[in-house]
């Protein structure tokens, strides 16, 4: 029965439907007599996903909507904030508040949960240069912060996967933010927002100004101007907010030894501690150094007399920010057939996120392999002559927590331009438009208070550098600057790509058939993507503590050519068709088609269905030059086996965060792709539409990081010392080296609803409603051995960015009353609980410090629920006032205590981590 999950979303989306569309259409039954109605000739408008214009926005492709009016009603400061918030948005995705990852400073968006890096990225139908940090170190995507948001018309989303239009590489589908084509007159806009708690405030201005009209001056030019800033919110300004504020989930039921505490001892192993805990050189045991009482005061204290402390006291929970973006457009008339046009780009923006203070112990990797500061010979160890060590004459390894130093700061400066030049018209009965695009981002990564592996080996075991020995816990203050300028020095990693791309594409009408006008498109491509990134000061001779290494370079040089034919044979069908071609420099081409039909059997419904391929070939990061040593979760199948602590481990095992070292694989295949859609169109009357779709796009030969439990599963660890009795090289696990490999495909499928209603209350104005319902019924994953993963309604796939999970279901419901010159609008987004397990058929991923299932009621993350409340007021002519509450209920992100995105709360839940939002504001316009 593996189609029994979609079967059944597909009877309550139809039952969703009916309920919208049930009484218009007995109303309209009732209205109707049998006089025909009026013939109407529509504007031939274009929509994303064809070249070819058309009467309709309802192609057989589906292609969701988003309007400006659905984007300010949300409230959100920024396009990549809202983009977030849709259905169709999945793991992947990177979220501004990760501040801790390879992409610090970034925000992507992530279609069907494939990742950021298989999701199109067009700005006006165009592409746009990637981020100068690539997510994970590997997956390369299009950072939406430099788009400036008061210019944006409305974004629409092509969902069914793979483009023949824009680029076989859109695996998941299409985002095109289309922003205004012309703007005449001044437009000022202001706001400020600020949390309930009176922090995260955020200030937001821009000007938009243009003049010229293209038919009589036959000219337009305008320039959006948009700047703003964000103040850091910490999670202990949470620390009233329950498990929010904290890491310390022990008054929930949760052992001591969950992530996001440390500084505790279990015997042979210990944590890193802010007092420092060494090993007794007889007994082999841990015990604390003096002085916890003036470092932490976190209560109760651990029991086997480590020093606790939680990360929430120190880490950001949404980074401050300081951007601006300017955007600029001019068009031409050149003659009454053609018109030039010139778009031009520019955003620069700063992020600052602050992190936990480093550990002095641990492992990391780096090209040449992993390193051990944990155990062994390269273990961190006082020196036998260290005043701090109580076993004078002898070296004892160390676990330190770095507070004399500071927490860990990470500051992103990203520069981004873009500039577009082309001409359009008419020639010969043919449309055609050409242009030329450059694109770059230029970004600098900056990091402080890292230790650096060497230098702290030397301060801590033979004192011989600047300022001497490194005095720890109680006597930290007795250390110089010259100390600390030796082992922290500031760190940075240059990153840098470019995007050159030629295009041209013709598109007319061939003859009239039955249903219309037989469409004809032809188009061709040329692009080069260079991407660059050097790796963090010193990562590449493994020197940073903790710190995963990333860098690669290489180019990628495309030529591709395309043809599109849509054919209304019949009044009822229109078929359409495309095919893409694809050559990359050095070997890899790839012929893509796509092909879809719409049947409409009577005038309220129709009916459609796609078929498209797509192809992905190896990016520098995977297959150039360069490495990847990153950090993710893992269950220890030696300590932790079916999910539970062996005799002598502990449950910090069952969740552990440990370092993957990966290298680029220049044998690595193509990504290919299939994906199919089939739905419906229901049009009972001109105020209500409902779409339903359901969908599968399978991934073969998929580009991944080796899974994590495969690189355990064979051996490839390393481990630390504290071997469970009688049990050789079982030691707690730090680090698997793992390689990027194509594993066999990943399957996704599901079904989206989208439905909206209009009603006509006369004088008590207009009611708009509408609801988007995206339901994943299977997300497998097929390794090359035939290991088969699914992911549909749990907390994996752990390998990719945050962690987030898979829930099945995320509804968008909202609704807007509009009064004169008052509007009101209200918006409900659910996302469904899901198991807290890494696949199905796995145990419970965390346990409370009984032992038993955590989250209780069935290791669970809870479902999540927020209303969000916005209202517009136009004064007077020209004026405009504004307002918003996000999360109006105040309502606490579930506690999640998997995620590696945030502490103790799912990213996808953010809004319930920050709490109540307040934005008000103002807009100007004058002609």
């Amino acid at each position: 029965m593996p189609h029994a999950p979609l079967s059944h979303a597909i009877r309550r989306a139809l039952l969703a439907a009916a309920v919208v569309g049930l009484a218009p259409v007995a109303a309209q039954a009732q209205a109707q007599d049998s006089t025909a109605a009026p013939t109407t000739t529509l504007d031939r408008i274009e929509v994303t996903g064809s070249n070819i214009s058309r009467g309709d926005m309802e192609t057989a492709s589906p292609v969701q909507v988003v309007t400006r009016q659905e984007i300010d009603r949300s409230g959100k400061a920024t396009l990549a904030e809202y983009l977030q918030t849709l259905t169709v948005d999945g793991a992947g995705s990177v979220p501004r508040t990760y501040g801790t990852g390879f992409a610090s400073g970034g925000t992507g968006v992530s279609l069907r949960g494939l990742g950021a890096g298989s999701t199109l990225v067009l700005l006006n139908g165009r592409r746009m240069a990637p981020y100068g940090l690539a997510d994970d170190g590997q997956k390369v995507f299009a950072d939406l912060s430099v788009i400036p948001m008061d210019a944006v018309e409305r974004v629409e989303v092509l969902k069914d996967g793979a483009s023949a239009i824009y680029g076989s590489d859109a695996i998941a589908g299409v985002v095109n933010i289309i922003l205004r084509k012309e703007f005449k007159g001044v437009s000022v806009r202001s706001s400020y927002g600020v949390s309930g708690y009176g922090d995260g405030q955020q200030g937001k201005a821009s000007v938009t100004f243009g003049f010229g009209d293209i038919q009589q001056d036959r000219y337009n030019v305008y320039f959006n101007l948009e700047g703003g800033q964000t103040d850091e919110i910490r999670v202990a300004d949470r620390r009233d907010r329950k498990w929010i504020g904290t890491g310390d989930a022990r008054p929930w039921g949760y052992s001591q030894t969950k992530r996001f505490m440390s500084g505790y001892i279990l015997g042979t192993d210990a944590t890193s501690s802010p007092a420092g805990n060494v090993k007794n050189p007889t007994t082999g045991q841990y015990m604390s150094l003096p002085g916890c009482a003036q470092l932490s005061p976190l209560t109760p204290q651990d029991p086997n007399g480590g020093c606790l402390w939680q990360s929430g006291q120190f880490n950001s929970l949404a980074p401050e920010e300081k951007y601006v973006n300017l955007f600029g457009r001019g068009t031409f008339a050149l003659s009454d057939n053609f018109e030039a046009y010139v778009e031009a780009g520019y955003s620069r923006k700063k992020s600052t996120f602050h992190n936990t203070p480093s550990g002095v112990s641990g492992a990391w990797g780096y090209p040449g392999g992993p390193i051990n500061g944990d155990s062994g010979d390269s273990a961190v160890v006082l020196g036998p002559n260290h005043p701090d060590n109580p076993f004078p004459g002898q070296s004892v390894n160390l676990r330190y927590a770095a507070f004399d130093v500071g927490p860990r700061t990470i500051r992103t400066d990203s520069e981004f331009s873009r500039i577009l030049a082309g001409v359009k018209g008419t020639l010969g009965g043919w449309d055609v438009d050409a242009a030329y695009l450059h694109s770059q981002n230029d970004l600098t990564n900056t990091r402080d208070n890292f230790l650096r592996y060497s230098a702290v080996r030397d301060a801590l075991t033979n004192g011989t550098g600047p300022g001497g020995y490194w005095r720890i816990g109680q006597n930290a203050n007795l250390n110089s600057k010259a100390l600390y300028d030796y082992i922290s020095p500031t760190i940075h990693a240059d990153g840098k790509t470019t995007l050159d791309l030629f295009d041209a594409k013709a598109s007319r009408s061939l003859a009239d058939l039955k249903g219309g006008s037989l469409g004809i498109a032809f188009g061709a491509e040329w692009r080069r993507q260079k991407a660059e990134l050097d790796p963090q000061t010193y990562t590449d001779v493994g020197d940073i503590i903790g710190l995963g290494y990333s860098a690669y370079s290489g180019t990628q040089e495309v030529a591709a050519a395309y043809a599109e034919l849509v054919a209304p044979v019949l009044e009822s069908l229109e078929l359409s068709g495309a095919v893409r071609y694809d050559k990359y420099k050095g070997g890899d081409d790839a012929t893509t088609p796509k092909v879809g039909i719409k049947w409409k059997p009577i005038e309220q419904l129709a009916l459609r269905a796609t078929y498209a391929e797509g192809f992905r070939a190896p990016n520098p990061a995977e297959s150039g030059k360069g490495g990847l040593a990153a950090f993710t979760a893992a269950a220890d199948p030696v300590r932790c086996p079916r999910g539970n602590p062996a005799p002598g481990a502990s449950v910090r095992d069952c969740d552990i965060q440990i370092a993957v070292i990966t290298s680029p694989n220049p044998d690595l295949k193509p990504e290919e792709s299939k994906s199919y859609t089939l739905g419906l169109v229901f049009e009972p009357t001109a105020n209500t539409t409902v779409t339903l779709d359901g969908w599968e796009i399978k991934r073969t030969n998929e580009i991944n990081v080796e899974s994590t439990s495969a690189a355990v599963a064979a051996g490839r660890t390393i481990r630390s010392d504290n071997n469970l009795p009688g049990v050789p090289n079982s030691g707690t696990l730090l680090a698997a080296q793992a390689a990027y490999v194509n594993s066999a495909s990943t399957t996704v499928r599901g079904i989206d609803l989208d439905a909206r209603q209009r009603f006509d209350l006369g004088s008590a104005g207009r009611l708009n409603l509408d609801l988007q319902w995206s339901h994943i019924s299977k997300f497998e994953r097929e390794e090359e051995d035939g290991t088969v993963f699914e992911y549909a309604g749990t907390h994996g796939n752990c390998d990719v960015t945050n962690c987030i999970g898979t829930p099945k279901d995320k509804i968008n419901l909202g609704a807007t009353w509009e009064y004169g010159n008052l509007s009101l609008s209200g918006v409900v987004n659910y996302i469904s609980r899901f198991k807290n397990v890494t696949a199905q058929g796995n145990p419970c991923a965390s346990r409370y410090a009984d032992g038993s299932p955590a989250p209780g009621g069935g290791c669970r993350i809870p479902s999540f629920t927020t209303f969000d409340l916005s209202g517009r007021w136009r004064a007077v002519d020209g004026i405009e006032v504004f307002g918003s509450i996000q999360n109006v209920t105040d309502k606490i992100a579930p506690l999640d205590p998997l995620t590696y995105g945030a502490i103790n709360y799912n990213p996808m839940h953010s809004s319930g981590a920050i709490g109540r939002y307040f934005t008000v504001g103002v807009k100007y316009d004058f002609q």
